[in-house]
Order: structure tokens, then C-alpha cells, then sequence
């Protein structure tokens, strides 16, 4: 081997033992880095749709350097090649001491944080409304039709997610009634309807029961409903409480949603439905019950078969009083 073969050898040993020195510290540096704890300028946290790491890790992470977050972009992109993971959006809580690997694992799965929100029976779009502008910067009101109220529990803080998991929630609920005898005669917004009634009407559970066997009496007799609640909704538009009784006057407006004036159900529901009204619905109660009103009382509905029953009944009430 001549001088010119061992001088490149040398040279090629040294560059070899020095790449495998930078290496070794290189990957020694990464695992300190991944490893090590770090500081968070709070403990929960929100990412936006479509931040990417390093915008996260510059909101929220204390002790990092411009090249540390260099080199958490190239692992995000190797995280992501390898393990098909990527950060998702959401709030999300981490523990103080925790590394950043610890972070990064975090970010890389849904939200850790489950919020929980109830939406009450019979409430109207304004009192709804109030209650999600607490948990949503952007939001709109909701249509009475498309939600089931109940109580949920949600990771993301997306306004538009939570949306689509109130609306498969629904979907789920009448599938399990696909068959029902109900829904061969009704559809399903007609069904919120009746229910949208028998909450703003109903009073508890065996009250809602004969309320809404007299809804489906009537509207099988081609009666008139004559509900008074359609009637607030009529003058209010769902939007605050009416201070007085209704007077004789206001059962003659002329509106879509007075079922004083038209036939069958009004067009839309006028308030949002609880799950145990809706399963009233399809339980199907019987009775030959057309006709009730309220004995303020006895304080609960009183119900009747005929009309003459009715009058007679709420003469006597009226003579009490």
C-alpha cells in the first residue's frame, strides 16, 4: 500500500469515528431533549385547527430553543411517517414535571380533557345559547329539530364536532325505532314536534304520558290541538316569558304556529326534546282522553273523554276559584 492509500484511509477513519462521535452525541442530545422536563406556560392548554408544532411548542412550552424546535419538526415529520400520528386540536391538560415526550404524546391523540354540558328539555334557542357560548368562542344557534337534549360529555372544543356528535347522537336514537309503529305514520321531524309540545305542556312523567296520547287522539280525529304552549311560542317567538295569562283574544292570532287557528302540528318544534319525552312517544300510551287543562289547584292537569266532561269539569274549577 503506497502513502497516498494510507493517508486516505487515515483520513477516511477519522471521518468515520468523527461521524460516529456526532452521531452518538446527536442522539444522546434527542433523547435529553424528548427526555427532559419542561415548562409549561400553564397546565391546560388550547391547540387551534391547523397550528402546527412549532407555533404549539412556541405558545406553550418555556424552556426551548430555536434549534430544539427545529429538531422537534423533524421528529413530528418521522412521527408522522412512522406512525401515521399527528397533533390534534382541542384543549388538552398536562402534569407539571412531565418531559417533553411526555407533551408530544399528549398532543398526539384527542383531548384529554372531557367537558361535560346539559342541554335541558323544553329549553328555547336563547337558553341554549347561553349555556354553550360558555364552552365555544364560535358558535350558532341551533335548530330545535336537530338535537336530542340530554346530557354530554365531549373532548373537542370544535364547535362544528360537537355539532356532528349531537346530530349522529339523534341519527343512533331513531334507529332503534326504525320499525315502530309511530314512524310509519309520522316522521321524524313531526315526532320533535309532538315532543317539542309535550315538554313545554307536560308537567312530569304520567302527565306528559296522557298529554301526549291526547296530541295523537286529536290529530287522528283531524281535531284541532288547541295547545296554549303553541300560542306563547306565537306571540313570544320562543325568545322570553310571556308575563300574563293567556287572553281569548290571543287563541284568535293569526299564525302558523297558533294550533287555536290551524290544523295539525305547527311547522317546526318550538323547544328542544329530552330523550325520556321522545321514549314516551314511542312507548305509545292509550287513552280516550281529548281534552285537559290545568287546575292550578290541584296543580297538575285534569283530562277528560268528551267535551261535555271537560266543560263540566272546568265549570266546577271555575265555581271553586
Amino acid at each position: 500500500m503506497d502513502l497516498e492509500e494510507q493517508i486516505l484511509h487515515y483520513y477516511i477513519r477519522i471521518f468515520s469515528i468523527a461521524l460516529i462521535f456526532f452521531l452518538i452525541l446527536f442522539l444522546f442530545y434527542n433523547y435529553h431533549l424528548l427526555n427532559k422536563n419542561i415548562e409549561l406556560v400553564k397546565n391546560e392548554f388550547s391547540i387551534k385547527k391547523g397550528e402546527n408544532i412549532e407555533n404549539v411548542l412556541i405558545d406553550n412550552v418555556q424552556n426551548i430553543s430555536f434549534f430544539d424546535r427545529y429538531l422537534i419538526k423533524i421528529y413530528d415529520q418521522v412521527y408522522f411517517i412512522t406512525r401515521k400520528k399527528f397533533i390534534h386540536y382541542g384543549n388538552f391538560k398536562i402534569n407539571n414535571n412531565s418531559s417533553l415526550i411526555d407533551f408530544l404524546e399528549i398532543i398526539y391523540n384527542p383531548s384529554n380533557i372531557i367537558t361535560k354540558i346539559i342541554i335541558v328539555e323544553g329549553w328555547s334557542k336563547n337558553q341554549l345559547e347561553n349555556e354553550i357560548k360558555k364552552y365555544f368562542d364560535k358558535y350558532y344557534l341551533i335548530p330545535y329539530e336537530d338535537i336530542i337534549a340530554d346530557t354530554y360529555y365531549y373532548q373537542s372544543r370544535d364547535f362544528q364536532y360537537f355539532i356532528k356528535y349531537l346530530n349522529n347522537n339523534k341519527k343512533k336514537y331513531f334507529r332503534n325505532f326504525k320499525n315502530h309503529e309511530i314512524l310509519k305514520n309520522f316522521t321524524e321531524n313531526e315526532i320533535m314536534i309532538i315532543g317539542s309540545l309535550i315538554e313545554k305542556e307536560g308537567l312530569d312523567y304520567e302527565d306528559k304520558k296522557k298529554i301526549s296520547s291526547v296530541i295523537f287522539n286529536r290529530l287522528n280525529k283531524s281535531m284541532k290541538l288547541q295547545i296554549d304552549a303553541t300560542v306563547l311560542f306565537a306571540i313570544t317567538n320562543g325568545q322570553y316569558n310571556l308575563e300574563r295569562n293567556l287572553l281569548l283574544k290571543d287563541l284568535k292570532i293569526d299564525h302558523p304556529f297558533n294550533t287555536y287557528k290551524i290544523n295539525g302540528l305547527p311547522p317546526e318544534p318550538i323547544s328542544y326534546v329530552g330523550k325520556k319525552t321522545l321514549d314516551i312517544i314511542f312507548e305509545n300510551y292509550k287513552t280516550d282522553f281529548l281534552f285537559y287543562f290545568f287546575n292550578k289547584s290541584l296543580n297538575r292537569h285534569v283530562f277528560s273523554k268528551t267535551f261535555d266532561e271537560h266543560k263540566r269539569k272546568l265549570n266546577e274549577y271555575r265555581n271553586q276559584k
